[in-house]
C-alpha cells in the first residue's frame, strides 16, 4: 500500500490538541471547563499582534477618510465573519452600505448554509473580487484561518492587481499570505479542542481582531466623539433615543431641547451638536462636515 503525506497535515489549524483527545468521554461541565482554559490562548494571540492590528487600523482609517471602501474576503467561518463585519459597520458608524463590502466563497447562499469545496477555487476568488471593482483607494481584508485558502488568495491577487491595499488575517504562522498583503495579522492560537474546527479559537480570535481593526479605524476617521456614536443612523425609536442622549451629553441641553435640535438637524447628530455649539445653520454644519468629518477637530479639539 502506498502512503501519501497529507497536504494539510502540516497546517497549524489542523493540529491535534492533546488535552482534548478524550473529550468524548467527558461530562458537559468538564468540556466547558476545558474550553474555557483553552480559550485563554485567544487573547494572548491577539496581544502578540497588537502592533500589526494598529497598523491595519491606520490603513483603514486613511482609506475611509479618502472615500475608499473596506472589502472583506473569506470562506466558511472566515467568510461569515467578514460578512458580519460588513453588515454591522454602516448602522454603527453611519457609513454608506457600499463602503463596507464582503465577498464569500459560494456566494450569499453560503452565509446561511455551508457549501463545501467552494473555497478551493482560486479563480472564483479572482472573479468575485473583480466583481466589486477594487481600486487603489480601497482596502481589502483577506481572512483565511489556514493561510492557504485558494478562494482568498485568488481574491487577494485580484486586489493587488487593482492596486488596493491588502490586510490579511490568518491563524497560521509564516503564512504565504505575506506575499500578498501589506499587513499580515497572524493569530496563532494553537490546536482546537476539535481538531481542525476553526469556528472555535481561530474564529474567536479573528472576530476580536476584526472588531479592533474596524473600531479603531472608525474612531480615527471621526465616526465617534469620545466613545459616543455621533454618526449613528437614527432610524428607529431606540436609535433616536440614543441620538437624544448623545446630544444631551455633548451639548448639555435637556432632552426636550435635544429633540428639537435633532429635528432641525433632521436627526443628523453631528450636525445638531455643531449647530448648538457654534450657532451654525444646518446647511452650514453639513458643509463643514463634508470638508472635515471629525467633530472634535471642528470644535477646536474640545
Amino acid at each position: 500500500m502506498i502512503r501519501t503525506r497529507s497536504t494539510w497535515q502540516r497546517l497549524a489549524t489542523e493540529a491535534v490538541n492533546p488535552r482534548s483527545r478524550h473529550i468524548d468521554t467527558m461530562a458537559p461541565e468538564d468540556i466547558v471547563d476545558m474550553m474555557i482554559l483553552d480559550n485563554r490562548a485567544v487573547l494572548a494571540a491577539v496581544q502578540r499582534e497588537k502592533s500589526r492590528i494598529a497598523r491595519g487600523a491606520e490603513i483603514l482609517a486613511d482609506a475611509v477618510l479618502a472615500g475608499g471602501r473596506i472589502i472583506f474576503a473569506g470562506a466558511g467561518t472566515s467568510g461569515r465573519l467578514g460578512v458580519l463585519e460588513a453588515a454591522e459597520l454602516p448602522p454603527t458608524f453611519g457609513i454608506e452600505p457600499a463602503t463596507a463590502r464582503a465577498i464569500m466563497a459560494g456566494g450569499p447562499a453560503a452565509v446561511h448554509r455551508a457549501k463545501e469545496g467552494v473555497e478551493d477555487d482560486d479563480r472564483a476568488g479572482r472573479r468575485a473580487m473583480r466583481g466589486v471593482r477594487p481600486s487603489r483607494r480601497d482596502v481589502v481584508i483577506g481572512i483565511s484561518a489556514s493561510g492557504v485558502t485558494p478562494f482568498v488568495t485568488g481574491a487577494l491577487v485580484s486586489a493587488r492587481a487593482a492596486k488596493a491595499r491588502v490586510i490579511a488575517i490568518t491563524c497560521a504562522p509564516r503564512s504565504e499570505l505575506r506575499n500578498l498583503a501589506d499587513v499580515v495579522i497572524e493569530l496563532v492560537v494553537g490546536p482546537e479542542v476539535i481538531a481542525g474546527s476553526t469556528r472555535l479559537k481561530a474564529g474567536t480570535a479573528t472576530k476580536i481582531a476584526l472588531n479592533m481593526l474596524t473600531t479603531a479605524a472608525m474612531v480615527r476617521a471621526g465616526k465617534t466623539y469620545g466613545n459616543l456614536m455621533v454618526d449613528v443612523k437614527s432610524n428607529s425609536d431606540k436609535l433616536r433615543d440614543r441620538a437624544r442622549r448623545i446630544t444631551t451629553s455633548v451639548t448639555g441641553v435637556d432632552e426636550h431641547a435635544a429633540d428639537a435640535l435633532l429635528r432641525r438637524a433632521r436627526w443628523n447628530v453631528k450636525a445638531a451638536i455643531l449647530m448648538q455649539k457654534t450657532g451654525a445653520t444646518r446647511a452650514d454644519a453639513l458643509s463643514r462636515l463634508r470638508v472635515e468629518p471629525r467633530l472634535r477637530q471642528l470644535l477646536g479639539g474640545r
